[in-house]
């Protein structure tokens, strides 16, 4: 049987205002081209919807190795130690580096001068 989440009390959510909700201020640009932009953007929101799925279950299978069983409620109230915490700030942090990793070295290469660009490498592969 499926679980109804909406109560009598709980409007339904709205997801196309949700979807449209934007954040004060300008938005920050990293790249020239908007569509890269775009990219990263939609690349950093699942990110960071792993991530909370990441931290959910990391929440549940602590829960179930300490207490054996675990409901909704345990889950919602779950507030790591701060051991836990620690782990969990240190695999996000990770987790980051690995995703941007790609940017992070082209810029590193960028900034050394010593290795092409996509650009470059693409110029090249294409004369050949």
């Amino acid at each position: 049987m499926s679980e109804d989440r909406t109560s009598e009390a709980q409007e339904p959510l709205d997801v196309l205002r949700l979807t449209g909700a934007k954040a004060r201020g300008k938005r920050p640009y990293f790249f020239d081209d908007p569509d890269v932009e775009r990219v990263l953007a939609i690349t950093m929101a699942v990110a960071g919807e792993l991530a909370v799925l990441r931290q959910r279950l990391d929440t549940i299978e602590e829960l179930l190795e300490t207490r054996g069983a675990v409901t909704r409620a345990d889950i919602e109230a779950f507030e790591p130690d701060p051991a836990h915490a620690e782990r969990r700030g240190r695999w996000y942090q990770e987790y980051l580096a690995r995703i941007l990793r790609i940017v992070q070295q082209e810029s590193e290469a960028l900034d050394r001068g010593d290795e092409p660009t996509s650009e470059e490498a693409g110029a090249r592969l294409g004369k050949e």
